[in-house]
């Protein structure tokens, strides 16, 4: 009899194997736009709860194929594995490259303004004028600083942080060129 009950038990186990099983994943976007998974939604972070959406995973549950890995594959001639296309890459660049080139624009006619300070501060005789002078200048000065700060981080997104992310999600490398 115990025989029997460990056939059926063996022989159940066994059908089980191959049925696949349903695990809840939830996705969610952050705030620079990349797509996270988990299996957890209290490990979503509280303001971005409100957008997860719950997708549906399916785990098979049998044993591993070994072949050909490039035929297992599936193609996705429209978008990287994030689900982001061409589009979505070469606005991002283009984007970054026009906060960079207004950027440089500004960091120049700081420059020209910095300049002609300089110059009205060294013609003027007045020490009530040349103090209103340098203050105008030291204003200017903090502006430049910040401009070269924000082109570093402008060359930072378009040299680095985005081929970074593009190479993560499998993007193309020629959707990053405009």
């Amino acid at each position: 009899m115990k025989f029997i009950v460990f056939v059926i038990l063996i022989l159940t186990l066994l059908a089980l194997s191959g049925v696949p099983s349903s695990a809840e994943v939830y996705k969610w976007v952050d705030d620079k736009g990349r797509f996270h998974f988990t299996d957890d939604p209290t490990q979503i972070p509280e303001q971005f709860r409100p957008t997860m959406e719950r997708v549906e995973a399916m785990e098979e549950k049998s044993e591993t194929k070994v072949g050909n890995p490039a035929s297992t594959q599936k193609e996705q001639p429209y978008g990287d594995g994030l689900g982001k296309d061409e589009t979505y890459w070469k606005s991002r660049v283009s984007e970054w490259e026009k906060k960079l080139k207004v950027l440089q624009e500004k960091l120049e006619t700081s420059r020209v303004k910095y300049n002609e300070l300089t110059e009205r501060y060294n013609d003027s005789k007045s020490r009530v004028e040349r103090t209103s002078i340098l203050k105008d200048r030291e204003r200017v000065k903090a502006d430049m600083d910040q401009y070269k700060t924000q082109i570093e981080e402008a060359r930072d997104m378009l040299e680095k942080k985005i081929p970074e992310e593009a190479e993560l999600g499998g993007a193309k490398p020629e959707w990053l060129r405009n």
